[in-house]
């Protein structure tokens, strides 16, 4: 029997065999803990993070779903300024819904393409 992060991590390592970020389609990389969450986008041939969100910067108090979609419209406005438009979405290992679907949709939403 598997524990819930014990799943997670290998559907992670399964999905990061298939997918990998270069400097003109970066990897869209999502981590949630309990109370925060974090994007980052990652040139994975030169291991360097290229833009970054988090809601450790956000000030105001919301539902996580509405925090998750602030992040997805910071890493989408922070993507812009670095000069990417297209990403590979790593959901790392997370199921595709809730706070992670809420990141990807507002990124979507702010212009990136994936």
């Amino acid at each position: 029997m598997t524990t819930k992060e014990e799943r997670r991590l290998k559907i992670k390592q399964s999905v990061r065999n298939k997918i990998s970020g270069t400097p003109e389609r970066p990897r869209l990389t999502v981590f949630r803990s309990n109370k925060q969450i974090y994007a980052q986008l990652i040139d994975d041939t030169t291991g360097k993070t290229l833009a970054a969100a988090s809601s450790l910067k956000l000030t105001e108090k919301a539902p996580k779903k509405e925090i998750a979609n602030k992040v997805g419209e910071l890493i989408a406005r922070n993507a812009r300024e670095a000069g990417i438009q297209t990403v590979v979405f790593d959901r790392n290992g997370y199921l595709y819904h809730g706070r992670i679907k809420e990141l990807a949709d507002a990124a979507r939403s702010g212009g990136l393409k994936f």
